[in-house]
């Protein structure tokens, strides 16, 4: 009789191990997927903001032509110096339309911010739903590390409480995203 309760204790000692293991290591797995769309946000947006940066600056020179044979067309006052500026107007005009014309409807720039705007989102989103989950794995793990009789399996394995997922002191405040810098 003795050795059949002493068997018992040593299943059920056994399959709690090994359910407080496995909860363990889905914690430990979702953890490593934060970090791993974290990753994602601070290997991708620094490269749409240098590709948006870009774009921006071969507008503003198509612009700052068109402006600039505005400017000369305005000030000129013989048929020669408007049909030169004339010219420079239509060859920039010409490179803006190009543009356009490129599947670029509302200018690259614009597009290019709201690819920026959409992949800011959409990692902010990820790591939200990851981080989530997170929590939700830590509370399970340790709601069954600290209930009766789970808690003196788990002290005596060395399988303690996990850490909730604490924001950053500064997470109150939005962050900015700069395009000059």
């Amino acid at each position: 009789m003795i050795l059949i309760a002493l068997a018992a204790v040593g299943a059920i000692s056994v399959e709690t191990y090994n359910s407080l293991a496995k909860q363990n290591q889905e914690v430990e797995a979702q953890w490593s997927q934060v970090e791993n769309v974290m990753q994602r946000r601070y290997d991708l947006i620094p490269n749409l903001v240098s590709a948006v940066k870009g774009s921006m600056s071969q507008e503003q020179k198509v612009f700052g032509q068109i402006a600039d044979a505005r400017k000369s067309y305005g000030s000129a006052t013989t048929v020669k110096e408007k049909a030169k500026a004339d010219n420079k107007i239509n060859s920039s005009v010409g490179t803006l339309i190009n543009v356009i014309q490129e599947n670029y409807p509302n200018l690259k720039s614009n597009a290019n911010v709201a690819t920026l705007m959409t992949q800011l989102e959409g990692s902010e989103n990820r790591i939200a739903v990851e981080r989530r989950r997170y929590i939700q794995q830590v509370k399970t793990y340790n709601q069954n590390v600290v209930t009766f009789p789970k808690n003196i399996f788990a002290s005596t394995m060395g399988l303690g409480q996990k850490a909730e997922f604490k924001a950053n002191s500064n997470a109150d405040k939005a962050p900015k995203v700069d395009l000059d810098n």
